[in-house]
């Protein structure tokens, strides 16, 4: 694909659309006319987030981390919609404390999530897309992916992982006509962030700021997309830096004490939920 795309009449699958980014993905391109599935692991919270979208939005369950449930989702959102032309793959979950005291079973959920239900989306999206000439995969990352702050060892180290997952796929992908486009947004003010606070010198990213900057970039697709696109240069600047300069660079703007100092209770039910507890 190359230049502008009309979203309109477009098939785009989103995974955890029910809920903050992925439901704020899901009305920014419904309201360009795309047909929307939206997939979660709540299917009630799925159906009534489609129900709220329009007639041309279905939604149903979705374990981004079983292959048949995946299977199942792109399989009725093509019977349903028509082919697959554009799947986001948002789902994610985030633990935040030391790693030496991290519950394994929850550390074990976001690396399942994450990176696994990334890559089971992508093995699956590439060949639906390749059948019909060509598409878009839109993987919403994390700003965390270019840094590691202290006490998000797990989550930075999963969407570090997707980086690096997109970057090599996505050469892959060069000459199929597939666009591989990743997303890094800076803290957003969803369920998954609560307890959390925004770096010094940063602010809360809105969730229809993403979606937003979602439906552009699948009506002019690119390689990387940033929110807000400032923090582009200051990732990319201090990821080239050698440890302790990074190091120093990250103290400056609090990233030594952002997440070291959350509340664990502010954060008790959702990293519960997690595991099933």
């Amino acid at each position: 694909m190359a230049g502008t795309e009309s979203i309109s009449g477009r098939v785009v699958a989103i995974t955890g659309g029910a809920r903050g980014i992925g439901l704020a993905i899901a009305q920014s391109v419904a309201q360009r006319g795309a047909r929307v599935a939206v997939g979660d692991i709540d299917g009630a919270a799925a159906e009534r987030a489609a129900e709220a979208l329009g007639e041309r939005a279905v939604g149903m369950q979705l374990d981004v981390t079983d292959r048949e449930s995946f299977e199942r989702f792109l399989d009725a959102t093509s019977e349903s919609l028509g082919p697959l032309e554009v799947l986001v793959n948002n789902a994610g979950v985030m633990i935040v404390g030391p790693f030496a005291g991290a519950d394994p079973a929850a550390a074990a959920r976001v690396m399942d999530v994450n990176v696994d239900g990334v890559i089971q989306g992508t093995r699956l999206a590439i060949p639906r897309l390749r059948e019909r000439g060509g598409g878009q995969i839109v993987n919403v990352i994390s700003g965390a992916a270019w840094v590691a702050p202290p006490a998000l060892a797990t989550y930075a180290a999963s969407k570090h992982a997707v980086k690096g997952f997109s970057d090599a796929v996505r050469e892959e992908l060069h000459g199929d006509r597939i666009e591989l486009t990743a997303v890094y947004p800076n803290l957003v003010r969803t369920e998954l962030a609560v307890g959390t606070k925004p770096a010094r010198g940063g602010r809360w990213i809105e969730p229809n700021e993403v979606g937003e900057a979602v439906a552009a970039a699948i009506e002019r697709p690119r390689a990387e997309v940033f929110i807000p696109r400032w923090i582009a240069g200051v990732l990319r600047f201090q990821a080239a830096l050698p440890p302790r300069a990074r190091g120093a660079i990250g103290r400056a703007f609090g990233l030594d004490k952002l997440y070291t100092g959350v509340d664990p209770g502010t954060r008790a039910d959702y990293e519960r939920a997690l595991t099933g507890g």
